[in-house]
């Protein structure tokens, strides 16, 4: 059976806030995710299939995500 974290893998990335500082507005108009602040940075929250989006987005600018 599949645990809470690999779901939680496939529907988030966690990045410094001030990395998705500097693509929210483009982040928010070409994907329909959430991203929330918290303590420990950002979360950029969707479906699996808008993460795998976000992630090439995001590596095709030079940010690598975890």
């Amino acid at each position: 059976m599949s645990t809470p974290a690999t779901y939680r893998d496939s529907t988030q990335l966690r990045l410094p806030c001030e990395t998705v500082a500097e693509f929210r507005e483009s982040l928010n108009e070409q994907f329909v995710v959430t991203v929330v602040t918290g303590d420990d940075g950002c979360r950029i929250i969707g479906s699996p299939v808008e993460i795998e989006s976000v992630n090439r987005f995001l590596t095709r600018r030079g940010v690598l995500t975890q």
